[in-house]
């Protein structure tokens, strides 16, 4: 494809690239080629030249910004349908509802809620990251217009879902600041919202009855100039919700359709009409295909356990183990007294031996040593769990601030006693189990 202004061709063997430091502009592009650098870093294109060459290497799915601040979120920019293929590249947000129909003391309880569920999983907040603000037309526009202002103060990213011009156009002016959502272009409505989206410069949410609703809906939007859409592909039943979802991420990443690549909204608590169980069953699904923001009625920790613990283990590359930081670990009420246990820092070991220890109820400092983010044999076989690396981790980070010197082993690595023993002449080294499913009656019959 010839694009004017590629007048990098130019350069002489004399003149290198700042960017590159290469004498043509070949490295450069290899680098670009391979994501290593955006091409908006070479300077001698044209503006023009950028924007087309920026469009043609952007991801299928568009990337999407929402909130500010600390409260930014990206959606979309995904290259996949497949984690394995590759990776996903920005994880599901969740979202609490709020609606003018409610009274003041659910909304009330909603909002309490919101603030209970807030805790990190190895160095990853977990929480309710938007606030679904639904306007029922019965309830009339003065009460949400009240609860828009209620809510604003929160930091939660709004999803503003209303579909009545004029008490958008009032309820994006309170808090445009935020960069909320705008849901509710409709193929009714959609020039007047998309007027109101672009005035107050925020993200608008594109719904319809159907897929091609949807779908002629957007495209008429892009041809009025607005890129900065979400689309909620909420239908009647969740098996056409999840048809739509899985049939636009398919139009853009498998048949380079653009017009179907933007995040998507799921509102599963309108899909489960109440059925709590229900509701979770459904986000769970979404979290896997292909919910960017999945609405809930309510975060509670019996929800938010297993959905951010499974949306953590889906949007984490599957190439880069999930590892928890390397320190000490104080359980079930240990002091600088209580004996030591000792493991790597692979996520899943992490949770699997503390949960054991956690249940013996036996007072533990939890040890957790830089291995890589390996497992305990595959660490041991690499050469990142030694006796070496042990003794030294021991050495710097535990001794000085530990009084006991008893330390567990994991009997997988048994072997290692001897020398560590050698290495650490005043501790005890004491081989546990091979199974953490063991360490309940061991502990118990040993250090209680």
């Amino acid at each position: 494809m010839a694009l004017k202004g590629l007048d990098i061709f130019k350069l002489t063997p004399k003149t290198n690239c700042k960017d590159c430091g290469s004498p043509t502009c070949m490295a450069f592009s290899m680098k670009v080629a391979q994501g290593a650098v955006p091409i908006t870093k070479c300077p001698h294109m044209s503006q023009d030249v950028l924007d087309q060459l920026s469009e043609a290497t952007a991801p299928p799915m568009k990337t999407i910004e929402v909130g500010t601040g600390s409260s930014l979120h990206k959606l979309g920019g995904e290259t996949v349908m497949f984690r394995h293929e590759k990776t996903f590249v920005s994880r599901n947000t969740f979202a609490a509802t709020v609606c003018n129909c409610m009274d003041a003391a659910k909304v009330d309880a909603v909002l309490a809620g919101i603030k209970h569920v807030d805790y990190d999983r190895i160095g990853e907040r977990m929480y309710a990251e938007m606030l679904f603000v639904n306007y029922d037309e019965a309830s009339g526009k003065d009460s949400y217009i009240e609860l828009v202002k209620k809510v604003a103060g929160l930091e939660q990213v709004l999803i503003l879902n209303v579909k009545d011009v004029e008490v958008a156009k009032e309820a994006v002016a309170l808090v445009k600041d935020k960069k909320p959502i705008l849901n509710g272009a409709t193929p009714e409505n959609y020039e007047a919202m998309n007027a109101v989206a672009k005035e107050a410069d925020v993200v608008l949410g594109v719904c319809g009855g159907n897929i091609d609703a949807i779908y002629d809906t957007v495209a008429a939007i892009e041809k009025l100039g607005n890129k900065k859409l979400v689309v909620d592909v909420t239908a009647a039943t969740a098996k056409e919700t999840f048809a739509n979802a899985v049939l636009l991420r398919r139009g853009a990443v498998q048949d380079g359709d653009r017009t179907c690549g933007y995040p998507s909204i799921v509102n599963v608590a309108a899909l489960a009409k109440g059925n709590y169980h229900l509701q979770a069953a459904y986000a769970s699904m979404f979290v896997l295909k292909y919910g960017s923001i999945i609405v809930l009625d309510e975060l509670t920790y019996a929800l938010a356990l297993p959905l951010c613990g499974l949306r953590q283990n889906i949007f984490t590359d599957p190439q880069k183990p999930m590892r928890v930081s390397p320190g000490i670990y104080p359980m079930n009420g240990a002091t600088e007294d209580s004996p030591c246990a000792i493991t790597v820092d692979f996520a899943l070991t992490y949770f699997v031996v503390s949960g054991e220890i956690e249940r013996s109820g036996v007072p533990i400092n939890f040890l957790i040593t830089d291995a890589g983010g390996y497992s305990v044999l595959t660490a041991w076989a690499a050469g990142k769990l030694s006796a070496g690396s042990i003794a030294k981790f021991i050495t710097e980070e535990v001794q000085d601030k530990i009084k006991s010197r008893k330390l567990i082993l994991p009997g997988k690595v048994a072997v290692l006693k001897g020398e560590l023993e050698a290495k650490l002449p005043d501790w005890e080294i004491i081989v546990g189990t091979t199974e953490a499913i063991e360490l309940v009656n061991y502990l118990r019959n040993n250090f209680k």
